[in-house]
């Protein structure tokens, strides 16, 4: 009786330790989750804007240390502080957000160091063109949320492209070709 009552005891134990080690998927929170890009505008000054619209999720495992990322911007978000260079960005020299309504971020390839996550290998698609890019992350915390009290992971990212090598060469190098991608993500674990 006692040996039954051990194995019992040991088998559920052993799926409580399944359940929690399993994958968990964030999904991103829209009022706290955008990305920036910075360049150098003609030598006078590093120009930074926005998108205002970041979708996507997250999907952690911190006991396997893997981890994988969907990330989707709307292109046509852009929010650079002036209507007319919104539309500047968006017109076929840059965006071409009509061709090329988003951009997507996707990773199958987590690293960690010790419990943490600290990149995300994966690929960038921007205006059609998709390229191998790594996300180094700054910043990481997985928590209850302190207002809703529910499971929630935020980071910020970052990774440097050449926008020549996504079709938008216009203006290189007078305007700056390296661009700086800054991704602060807040998600929720919705389950």
């Amino acid at each position: 009786m006692k040996s039954k009552l051990l194995i019992a005891l040991f088998a559920t134990l052993g799926m409580s330790m399944t359940a929690i080690a399993a994958p968990v998927t964030y999904t991103a929170e829209a009022n706290h989750t955008f990305a920036q890009f910075e360049y150098n505008h003609l030598g006078y000054s590093n120009q930074t804007s926005r998108f205002n619209t970041v979708t996507g999720t997250v999907t952690i495992d911190p006991a396997a240390k893997k981890g994988s990322a969907d990330i989707t911007i709307d292109t046509k978000s852009v929010d650079t502080g002036s209507a007319v260079f919104n539309g500047h960005i968006q017109g076929e020299d840059f965006l071409s957000t009509t061709q090329f309504p988003t951009a997507t971020f996707q990773s199958d390839d987590m690293i960690f160091k010790g419990d943490k996550p600290v990149a995300l290998k994966g690929v960038l698609t921007l205006k059609g063109v998709s390229k191998p890019v790594t996300l180094n992350i700054t910043n990481f915390a997985c928590k209850k949320h302190p207002m809703s009290g529910v499971d929630a992971c935020g980071a910020n990212a970052e990774t440097k492209v050449k926008r020549s090598d996504f079709g938008m060469a216009k203006y290189v190098p007078a305007v700056g070709d390296d661009v700086t991608i800054l991704i602060a993500i807040e998600a929720v674990n919705k389950q």
